[in-house]
């Protein structure tokens, strides 16, 4: 728990960010539990936190939206996950003989305990997330050679802190001294601590588990979601996901998520990391836990509230149809305004998402989706809005919290 506690303070503390005005807590915030309220996030150089943030003003506003809607970070150190990001671009794996697959490939460095710890450090030395942009850091020039050279700009940020100094020598057993502090202490941390804060298994259907009944629709929804309705072939077992990768048609807009040789502002999912054409527009299906704290939905959140995605899970072809920009929980960003949409403008890119949807339609009643919409409540937590240690309110580094 003492690594934890460090985690808790990096995890809202702004030195980690490239120009220092956002943390990792901006975005996965306690008020929103551990999200942000948006479609797609608002990342460096945003000002405020939740449904409220807005893009910045000036040189520091802010240059691209966040491609994907921020991740739940429910139950992530739980033993059964082994996949991580939308498009499954990290694994346990000794491809690279550092324990992970990941983008940073043989870059990762060796010692990371989990996959949480892993992933806590990719945000770090994104550019739109937390890096900054070319030239405004050190941080941001260093990212544009290879991850790596990032990492340790950071780490010495923190170890130059006295309090993290004495905090970190007094928690783990391999740092004797400050100058021992690397960025795998300091993505250990964040792990430990997102691992211990965001555990959640009380709730209703816990309680089912073990005898008490749910409320009738709660049942009703219960008995659709793992028979006719079908939903439990994709999200099964303890944390509701097969951690398997499908393709909803999701209504497309945002910059999507661009590679160097595919400009387009379209996302493809699975197909950029795997380059499979067979992945495309295919992603990761999430864990439903606390899903009722937790939309928009969806990997871009195209939906709105938990009976669009449910109605979009029955009837893709027909909700995306349906589907207007209005719906997106987008703040205003009026010099990217024009870009927001897009995509949805190319007819044949549209027809292409569509032709990739592997969801097959079911027919449900509007009392069924009701129903099943009550279930999904029932897998809500009895504490999830009360944490072991919560926001701090303030942090080694000074900077103000979020």
């Amino acid at each position: 728990m003492d690594q934890a506690r460090i985690g808790r303070l990096l995890f809202y503390d702004k030195i980690l960010s490239g120009n220092k005005n956002i943390s990792c807590g901006t975005c996965h915030h306690h008020d929103h539990a551990g999200g942000d309220g948006l479609s797609l996030g608002i990342g460096e150089g945003g000002v405020g936190v939740g449904p409220e943030r807005t893009a910045g003003t000036g040189d520091d506003r802010i240059r691209k939206r966040i491609p994907r809607n921020a991740p739940s970070l429910w139950n992530l150190g739980h033993k059964d996950f082994a996949v991580m990001f939308h498009d499954g671009r990290l694994t346990a794996a000794d491809t690279y003989e550092n324990g992970f697959n990941s983008p940073a490939e043989e870059w990762l460095p060796e010692g990371l305990n989990n996959l949480i710890a892993a992933q806590a450090l990719f945000p770090l030395t994104a550019q739109f997330e937390m890096a900054g942009n070319p030239r405004e850091n050190e941080v941001a020039g260093a990212i544009h050679d290879q991850p790596n050279t990032a990492w340790p700009i950071i780490a010495k940020r923190v170890r130059i802190i006295p309090d993290y100094a004495k905090m970190f020598v007094q928690s783990f057993d391999n740092v004797k001294t400050s100058t021992e502090i690397s960025i795998v202490e300091i993505g250990n941390a964040l792990g430990a601590f997102i691992a211990a804060e965001w555990q959640s298994y009380d709730s209703p259907y816990d309680a089912w588990l073990t005898g008490t009944p749910l409320p009738g629709a709660a049942e009703r929804g219960r008995q659709l979601f793992f028979n006719s309705a079908r939903c439990a072939s994709c999200h099964s077992g303890p944390l509701f996901t097969d951690q398997s990768f499908h393709a909803l048609g999701l209504p497309a807009f945002g910059p999507g998520r661009t590679r160097p040789w595919d400009p387009m502002p379209r996302d493809v999912g699975r197909m950029g990391k795997s380059n499979l054409q067979s992945d495309a527009y295919k992603f990761r299906t999430p864990s439903l836990r606390n899903v009722a704290l937790t939309g928009p939905y969806g990997h871009n959140g195209a939906m709105p509230t938990l009976r669009a995605m449910i109605a979009h899970h029955a009837d893709p072809v027909g909700s995306t149809a349906a589907w207007t920009p209005d719906m997106a929980q987008l703040p205003d960003v009026p010099w990217l305004a024009a870009a927001d949409f897009a995509i949805r403008e190319d007819r044949a890119e549209m027809a292409r998402q569509a032709a990739a949807i592997s969801k097959k339609s079911v027919d449900l009643s509007d009392q069924d989706i009701s129903d099943l919409e009550a279930f999904l409540h029932a897998l809500t937590g009895a504490t999830a809005l009360t944490r072991p240690l919560g926001r701090p309110e303030q942090v080694p580094s000074g900077i103000p919290v979020d």
